[in-house]
């Protein structure tokens, strides 16, 4: 199981006019924390399509609601694979506040499709080799 985590700061524009993080950018940080732990596996989405050819469109998302967020909480970010993918990458993430309680739960299910176009294929090979030392 691989297991991450990152910090995102909830910035004015984010929120509504009852100063709440807005329901739609938790999707944005579910996406922060996805390409912080690629990155910090040394790779990254534009590598995948620039030099592998490799395009990772989401295929389903489920998302639940704890509590509130607010204007400059500094939120974590919790991010797990628990699955060495094979036809599709599952992340589930967990978004914390500063006192550690749960703000929202969810998670983010990848295809994996050539940037050529055409039909999902099975995990590339520079992938799991990137991850595989994690499931050993």
């Amino acid at each position: 199981m691989i297991e991450f985590e990152t910090k995102v700061r909830v910035r004015y524009a984010e929120t509504d006019q009852m100063g709440y993080l807005h329901h739609s950018n938790y999707v944005t940080y579910y996406e922060v924390g996805r390409i912080e732990m690629l990155r910090w596996l040394g790779l990254s989405y534009g590598s995948m399509e620039k030099e592998y050819g490799v395009i990772m469109p989401v295929t389903s998302l489920e998302m639940r609601y704890v509590r509130p967020a607010f204007f400059e909480d500094l939120l974590t970010v919790k991010v797990k694979v628990k699955e060495l993918p094979r036809k599709y990458f599952v992340f589930e993430v967990d978004i914390y506040n500063e006192e550690q309680k749960l703000v929202n739960r969810g998670k983010v299910r990848l295809a994996f499709v050539p940037l050529s176009g055409g039909s999902a294929m099975n995990a590339p090979e520079f992938l799991l080799e990137k991850l595989e030392p994690f499931f050993a």
